[in-house]
């Protein structure tokens, strides 16, 4: 495990979804300033996390964004900041801020609802450096 995680942005998944595991390896293919870490929820660093904040340690249909005493934010909140951290025309995403939230976070709530419907399990095999990334895995 990275010995500066702290320093990283963190990312917490349901590590049983295919959707969530293929946008993981999305991330992971570009994050070229190296600025991501990955724990699954259902880890003992991922339950920890939800622990200390009062959130539920049994239903991992959210993802989070948490920059270690920063913040943490959940939903689509997390998935536009994610993809401006990563930079380049995924910045473009700062126009996901135009809808309010809360349409944006019950269009979230409807795909994460069915992602096991509609996700492929396959098994994705990251890379070594990749690999480094995951905290508890």
């Amino acid at each position: 495990m990275d010995e500066n995680w702290q320093n990283k942005h963190l990312i917490f998944f349901d590590g049983d979804c295919g959707i969530c595991n293929f946008w993981v390896q999305w991330i992971l293919e570009r994050d070229k300033k190296d600025q991501f870490m990955f724990a699954s929820l259902q880890s003992d660093f991922g339950q920890k996390f939800l622990v200390e904040r009062g959130l539920n340690t049994k239903v991992f249909n959210t993802l989070y964004l948490w920059k270690p005493g920063q913040y943490y934010l959940e939903k689509s909140k997390a998935v536009l900041k994610i993809a401006n951290l990563i930079g380049g025309i995924y910045r473009f995403s700062v126009l996901g801020k135009i809808i309010p939230f809360y349409l944006s976070d019950k269009l979230y709530d409807i795909v994460s609802k069915n992602r096991m419907k509609i996700a492929n399990q396959k098994c994705y095999l990251p890379t070594p450096h990749q690999r480094a990334k995951f905290i508890d895995v």
